[in-house]
């Protein structure tokens, strides 16, 4: 972690050596991490960690609104009106709906309509946009973000930060920071059918194998297993165990070899195989749902609430959902369900995940406008102090929630995510705290908060459980090749999801796997790996 911190305080030294450098120069030849005096209106004189941000003069600020289907936006949510009776800043959101936010964030980037802050923006996503210069190296500017480099600092995250940075060096992106790891999905199991069979919970995924057999024969019209996200999720959160990535923790295929110190992909590899004898081994057996990889999540959730599977992937807020469905379907008090520690595997109890969440990207645009500076501090007030990030999960206090001695507590009329069950309103949808544009990141403690006793034990259970693996060191390819990367690195994507399939369902048999490598090798691989390993290694040259 020193040397991490070292280079972050490397980098502030840069920049404050460059504004020396060009100090002589016009507004226009200003050195990066520099703000011209026409754009401090608004800026507070001083601020520092732990400062309330609010702007000298009253102004509006452009945001793009990710519109969630479970709470629709609403302009005359309280969250509005506290934003700007908090900060004197008015924003001003350009509705995306959550099923078309990806595309039109990037119509609206390409085409330089963007609003001037660009939340919901997942590590990668910003990659992009950096070679048009559409969007902030805002890597130049965190020395004016003191709520940001503090947590950086303090949580130790300055090489989990270096992931971001591109080509050139900077970072794109202003990840939300969390203090810890925090898993979330897992398999969620009736553990009431469980223990009414004197069948442990499983630890491993050898062990949950054995559960499901017998499963199988107490129940022989019961498929055990049904899953949703076309099996991705549980792909991903297993794949950690045996060693290799796969589902939503792909990525771009390369894996970190620390022996060679070179990166192979990841699905040439023998733990990728072991991992697909599994669960080919699952659906062979009529353990594991074959409709799990095709279904609509709705599909699975209804075999799962009415009794015709016993085990489904998920997380926190879908297994309240399902309780709430099964109370429907099977009656109160004739089932228990809950989220089960994830299995180890092979490679032992391990743990995969950033402490890096979805962020918020900047327009370069920003940089022209008069209120620049006072946006940063408005930014990091809100995304990145304590009290900023209270706000944004819990709302106001005394209206939606009371804190006593460190204890916060909604308040007798609101409900969030089951938390208060007999509130008529919602923190969501009736106010528009703890939406997913404004409420990531933060403290262990104020993520925690908001969890049930069962979630929390749950955090609690994986913390004592698994060690986290190390964070891989990035490949910040240049402009030039991230063009060329794409084209090598979604047919091999594509093809290696095609097979996964089949592996797994059957359709092809795992002795063809030696000839899959082939192919893939047939498909450019060794050119993808050849620019991953040149660029990785003259990236880390340069350090």
């Amino acid at each position: 972690m020193k040397r991490g911190r070292s280079r972050l305080k490397s980098l502030f030294c840069l920049v404050a050596l460059a504004a020396l450098v060009v100090a002589g120069c016009s507004n226009k030849e200003e050195a990066a991490g520099t703000v011209s005096e026409d754009a401090k209106k608004g800026a507070m004189e001083s601020f520092s960690v732990g400062d309330t941000f609010k702007a000298t003069e009253p102004f509006e600020l452009p945001i793009l609104y990710m519109d969630q289907p479970t709470y629709p936006y609403k302009k005359d949510w309280l969250l509005w009106e506290k934003i700007t009776e908090i900060t004197n800043v008015t924003l001003k959101p350009t509705i995306a709906p959550y099923s078309d936010y990806t595309q039109k964030r990037s119509l609206l980037i390409s085409s330089g309509d963007a609003p001037l802050i660009i939340p919901k923006t997942y590590p990668g996503e910003e990659a992009p946009f950096v070679s048009s210069g559409a969007i902030l190296p805002v890597s130049d500017y965190i020395d004016k973000m003191p709520h940001f480099k503090d947590k950086v600092e303090k949580w130790g995250l300055e090489e989990e930060l270096e992931a971001l940075r591109q080509n050139d060096g900077k970072f794109y992106l202003l990840p939300g920071l969390h203090e810890a790891v925090w898993p979330d999905y897992t398999l969620i199991v009736r553990t009431d059918i469980f223990e009414k069979h004197n069948i442990a919970i499983p630890k491993t995924w050898d062990e949950l194998y054995v559960a499901m057999k017998k499963l199988k024969e107490l129940y022989p019209d019961v498929t055990p297993f049904s899953d949703q996200y076309e099996f991705n999720s549980t792909l991903n959160i297993a794949a950690t165990g045996f060693g290799t990535k796969a589902g939503w923790g792909f990525g771009n295929g390369l894996t970190y070899d620390e022996a060679k110190d070179e990166f192979i992909y990841t699905a040439t590899t023998d733990e990728y195989k072991e991992m697909l004898t599994y669960f080919n081994k699952l659906v062979s057996e009529g353990l594991l749902d074959k409709e799990s990889f095709t279904q609509e999540d709705d599909q699975a959730i209804q075999k799962f609430v009415t009794g015709k599977s016993f085990i489904i992937n998920g997380n926190s807020q879908t297994l309240v959902l399902h309780r709430t469905d099964m109370d429907k379907n099977l009656g109160k008090g004739n089932y228990k369900i809950a989220k089960i520690t994830v299995p180890g595997g092979p490679a032992g109890q391990l743990m995969s995940g950033s402490r890096l969440e979805n962020g918020v990207m900047i327009s370069s645009k920003a940089k022209d406008s008069e209120n620049f500076e006072a946006i940063l501090q408005f930014i990091d007030w809100l995304y990145y102090s304590d009290e900023g990030q209270e706000f944004a999960k819990w709302g106001v206090e005394g209206t939606t929630y009371t804190k006593e001695n460190g204890v916060r507590k909604l308040v007798d009329d609101v409900n969030y995510n089951g938390l208060n069950p007999a509130g008529t309103k919602d923190l969501r949808k009736d106010f528009g705290f703890s939406g997913g544009v404004f409420a990531y990141g933060g403290t262990t403690d104020l993520l925690r908060s908001m969890m049930s006793e069962e979630e929390v034990k749950f955090q609690e259970d994986m913390a004592k459980t698994k060690t986290t693996i190390p964070a891989e060191p990035p490949i910040p390819f240049s402009i030039e090749d991230r063009e060329q990367v794409t084209l090598l690195s979604t047919p091999l994507k594509d093809y290696t999801d095609q097979n996964t399939l089949k592996f797994i369902l059957g359709e092809r048999d795992l002795s063809d796997f030696d000839t899959f490598v082939k192919e893939l090798e047939s498909q450019g691989l060794q050119k993808y790996l050849d620019l991953a390993n040149k660029t990785y290694k003259e990236y880390k040259k340069s350090k």
